[in-house]
């Protein structure tokens, strides 16, 4: 008699909302064993009564991507339950609005910490088991800036800069292992992470509002609810993209997800920066001041 085969194992980092949530959820459906982790209990307990109701194998799981205490704690649990991680998806991230002046070092360090640090330190804790193994993916969520930087978004798109420039050298480390290492690159998407931001902006509201970046500011704003309201791709559109990606036979290194993704890859290849930069100014209305 054939016996069902053994769903596969997938741990997602900032699982609990957004993008990371979405592709929960649609993982489980497809019969994958999810480990949905994130820092916020009362979206876990929500996750799980989610998991229960639509009686998928989802389980919401305690992590703190910037504790290496937590990190360890959660891949011990996953493996204690299910065995072996089969797919790790790096998703946990935040965002911080602010231009390279106002920013303060403490909001620097935090960015990175979470996005940048927070990936390495989970990966490092997957990847040796999946190397001695020869089997296994890795999705890092990248994003359109990643690519290119808007105004008052520095910290931020240098944060996911660097997690291409990680990806693009992890993915060529692990091909002798087989294990595959898969940028997701998504434009603007509408979930909470433009709420966190503008909260931790906070802080910055009397430069924001009067400080010698007011105008850059104002644009950036602008510039974001134009997106916001334009916006149709959604968090589970980008899920489908992570499970094409998961499924294919032989994944490209890196999927963009919205139209403006994949515009913003071909700017970047055919046009020189003078170029893009203009571009970029007449998105966010930047010009001189006279």
């Amino acid at each position: 008699m054939n016996q069902k085969p053994t769903p596969r194992t997938v741990l997602i980092t900032g699982a609990t909302d957004g993008l990371g949530k979405a592709a929960a959820l649609l993982l489980a459906k497809r019969g994958y064993r999810v480990f949905a982790a994130g820092r916020s209990a009362g979206k876990r307990a929500q996750l799980d009564a989610l998991a229960r109701e639509k009686g998928i194998p989802l389980e919401a799981l305690a992590m703190d991507v910037c504790d290496d205490a937590s990190v360890c704690n959660a891949i011990s649990t996953v493996r204690d339950r299910a065995g072996e991680i089969d797919v790790l998806i790096n998703n946990a991230g935040m965002a911080y609005i602010g231009t390279v002046e106002d920013m303060a070092m403490a909001d620097y360090r935090q960015q990175f910490e979470t996005n940048f640090f927070g990936t390495i330190r989970v990966t490092q804790a997957v990847v040796p088991r999946m190397r001695e193994r020869r089997s296994g993916h890795i999705l890092m969520m990248s994003s359109v800036s990643g690519l290119v930087t808007p105004p008052a978004q520095g910290a931020y798109s240098a944060s996911k800069h660097a997690i291409e420039g990680l990806s693009n050298a992890l993915r060529l480390e692990m091909y002798p292992f087989g294990v595959k290492v898969i940028l997701i690159e998504p434009g603007y998407i509408v979930t909470n992470i433009q709420n966190i931001a503008e909260e931790l902006l906070q802080p910055y509201r009397e430069k924001v509002e009067s400080g010698p970046y007011a105008k850059i500011y104002s644009s950036t704003f602008a510039g974001s609810q134009a997106g916001r309201a334009k916006s149709g791709t959604t968090a589970e559109d980008c899920a489908q993209i992570m499970l094409q990606a998961i499924e294919a036979r032989n994944p490209k290194a890196r999927y963009g997800v919205t139209p403006l993704a994949t515009l913003v890859k071909w700017c970047k290849r055919l046009l020189p920066d003078s170029q893009v930069d203009a571009m970029i100014r007449r998105r966010y209305g930047i010009t001189r001041d006279t």
